[in-house]
């Protein structure tokens, strides 16, 4: 048993980082301390002073975990890995968990390539990045393959030049076929080291040097190739007079604006490389209720830039916060050099700072009209949907139930949850089929109801009696909606009839041509206006449901396919296997990818993505 009084005694006065779990053992808040033995006695002295989230977090901590570390830098990492894991419940989320595209210059390789990749990996490769969508990056791969013919093939040159012939790109010119050996390494590089000083944001510094080489090959008569630079030379102002200059700095720059509404906070964040807007992201942060300006800041300064490979000279933010030196000196130990986090109070930077907020501002108001007139929308379907049935009451929370096999093999079934008209993709749940074998809708779904509320009667048991807190289960819909005619229907209706539970049952039915026709209720068919907001919502539940339980059965058959094919691979274990799936999503996407790409998933190295390449292939090690 975990006596918490006892437990505080022990916390030495360190820098580390501190776990709080609730009775389940779950993290429910991941936090950081130069002082663990400070820090932590803190929460459980007087809540005097203290905001309700930070109380209600105090009430449900069941028991802590702790970890020391050597400094206050190294606490800041791991508790911004921490909070990436697990999603604590009362620490302040980015509510997206976006994976940026990149643009890599093998520069590890002979005769390097520019590739468009979404991991960064330590290669002795040169990353350029984060860009914000895949838009960005493959508009910015057109310019560099317009301006630079240089290879994109995965051919290995240290071993492979000669061997293979030259491919299209060759006979087009967009390639000068290094695979052959007809271009020199020093004359590659020049085009390489050019490309990236393109990416880096050095656009004028290289229409001066190809100015030069236009003077020059003019000076020689070489009217071909002045031409040619002459073109190049056009295509970049092309894409310079589309850049907006906003800082007369011209260094690296991201810029950081906040707002904060009712329920919600939006940071916006301006990228400035050489003076220049090269993007800007939006981020809507939940858990942020009783946190300070900076302490949001805070927050996500740390997840933003954990997964971040690129590290600005400067970083501009509107408030202090606690840890912001901290923050400071390990950006600065990822860069390589100093970043410097500043507060700037009057002049250029100030104004910066001020639109940015703006920015912010204006998402946010956008983004909180979208969701009213999306609410607002949802309720008027649920509420016409409610007519039509001839409810009581109108469903704030509807649950739809799916079967999916495919000649009975792997039974599974899906739970979707719609509330107030809008999905709850946190209480969707999916369900392997136990007690069926074969094809058997209607026992699948028998089974399936049974689970989903017996499960619910249990938890209100457990609630009572004051053992555990509120859970999903326990949560009854107003309607449930199953997959299905007047068959799967009853059979719903009889289970709940056996666990005394009154709660209304339709079903949804497909037409001829697996679209959604009308709902069965009652035993009647009622047929609902294909252009009514409640045909609309029933229709996007049925897809939900569909779309989840076919989602469960693909992944279960690939990871049977996944056992049965790659164990034949040398130096592939569960690890590496777990990671290929996890990464590429399915076998047929393994047996596509090349070795650049296997290779740059985590947990792989060149050897290991060599051999999976080569076994899809047929070719023996």
């Amino acid at each position: 048993m975990f006596n918490i009084k006892e437990e505080l005694k022990k916390l030495p006065d360190k820098p580390g980082v501190y776990i709080m779990k609730d009775d389940r053992g779950q993290v429910i808040y991941v936090g950081k301390a130069i002082s663990l033995k400070k820090r932590v006695r803190q929460y459980f002295q007087s809540s005097k002073n203290k905001g309700a989230k930070v109380v209600a977090m105090v009430e449900n901590i069941n028991e802590f975990e702790y970890i020391i570390t050597d400094t206050e830098v190294e606490a800041l990492i791991l508790e911004a890995n921490l909070i990436k894991k697990h999603k604590p419940k009362y620490n302040v989320l980015l509510r997206d968990d976006k994976q940026y595209p990149y643009i890599k210059v093998t520069t590890n390789e002979k005769y390097p390539r520019v590739l468009k990749v979404r991991k960064v990996r330590k290669d002795k490769a040169k990353y350029f990045g984060p860009y914000i969508s895949n838009f960005a990056v493959n508009n910015t791969l057109d310019i560099i393959g317009n301006l630079y013919p240089i290879r994109n093939c995965n051919l290995n040159l240290d071993k492979d030049i000669g061997k293979h012939r030259p491919c299209l790109n060759y006979y087009i010119n967009k390639c000068l076929a290094p695979c052959q050996g007809n271009v020199d390494e020093e004359v590659y590089m020049e085009m390489i080291n050019e490309i990236m000083m393109f990416l880096s944001g050095k656009e004028d510094k290289l229409i001066d040097i190809i100015q030069n080489k236009m003077k020059e090959a003019s000076k020689n008569l070489d009217f071909e190739n002045a031409a040619k630079y002459r073109d190049q030379i056009n295509s970049l102002k092309h894409v310079l007079e589309k850049q907006k200059v906003i800082s007369t700095t011209m260094i690296d720059q991201d810029i950081i604006g906040m707002a904060r509404g009712v329920d919600e906070v939006c940071i916006q964040i301006f990228f400035v490389r050489s003076g220049k807007i090269m993007g800007r992201e939006h981020f809507m942060l939940t858990g942020t209720d009783d946190k300070s300006i900076g302490e949001v800041l805070s927050s996500f300064t740390k997840q933003f830039y954990l997964g971040s490979a690129y590290v600005p000279k400067e970083i501009l933010v509107e408030d202090d916060f606690e840890d912001r030196e901290a923050i400071s000196r390990w950006l600065s130990e990822k860069r390589g050099s100093k970043v410097f986090v500043k507060i700037p109070q009057r002049g250029e930077k100030n104004k910066l700072v001020d639109m940015v907020k703006k920015n912010a501002r204006q998402t946010l108001e956008q983004y909180s009209e979208n969701i009213k007139r999306k609410m607002n929308n949802s309720i008027e379907a649920v509420r016409e949907l409610a007519k039509y049935l001839d409810l009581d009451e109108i469903p704030q929370r509807i649950e739809a139930f799916d079967i999916s096999n495919i000649q009975g093999v792997e039974s599974v079934a899906s739970m979707v949850v719609f509330e107030k008209g809008l999905p709850k993709k946190s209480d969707y749940r999916r369900f392997k089929i136990k007690s069926i074998t074969g094809s058997n809708d209607y026992g699948s779904m028998e089974e399936v109801v049974y689970r989903r509320f017996n499960r619910g009667i249990e938890e209100k048991k457990l609630i009572k009696e004051s053992k555990i807190g509120i859970e999903s289960f326990s949560v009854f819909p107003d309607l449930v909606m199953i997959d299905g005619g007047k068959g799967q229907v009853n059979i719903a209706k009889k289970v709940l009839d056996q666990l005394n539970l009154d709660v209304p049952v339709c079903g949804l039915v497909k037409d001829d041509f697996h679209r959604t026709r009308g709902i069965i209720y009652e035993n009647q068919e009622i047929a609902l206006p294909n252009n009514s907001s409640s045909f609309k919502l029933v229709t996007r539940i049925q897809d939900e449901a569909h779309r989840f339980a076919i989602n469960y059965h693909r992944s279960l058959r690939d990871k049977k396919m996944f056992k049965s094919i790659l164990d034949d691979i040398k130096g592939i274990g569960n690890t590496r296997k777990k990671a290929l799936l996890k990464s590429l999503g399915s076998i047929d996407n393994i047996k596509k990818a090349t070795v650049e790409e296997l290779s740059s998933i985590e947990g792989m190295n060149k050897r290991a993505a060599q051999s999976v390449y080569d076994f899809f292939r047929g070719k023996k090690g």
